[in-house]
């Protein structure tokens, strides 16, 4: 897996994890896939404690597909941290 910060960042903190292997989306994954989606989701958390995010917390998405706000086509899980994130998101 890969982790590295967003281009376009939607808050102070905000980084990908991408697996190497590809997985187009969340729609396509396999039963063989499954811990590989913990591991992502454990290094993410990871990664957010490293970059100071453990006292207020993060937050961790996976888009899918178009009505999902996916907008490249590889499995991945942005972590936003920060700054207090509204619900449902605008």
């Amino acid at each position: 897996m890969l982790a590295f910060h967003d281009v376009t960042p939607q808050s102070p903190v905000h980084f990908l994890l991408i697996p190497k292997r590809h997985i187009r989306n969340v729609m396509e994954m396999e039963a063989s896939d499954v811990s590989l989606l913990g591991k992502l989701l454990y290094k993410a958390q990871e990664v957010a404690k490293t970059l100071g995010c453990e006292e207020n917390g993060a937050r961790f998405v996976v888009n899918c597909k178009k009505d999902g706000g996916q907008t490249v086509d590889h499995l991945h899980i942005h972590a936003l941290a920060g700054r207090c994130l509204d619900w449902p998101p605008g």
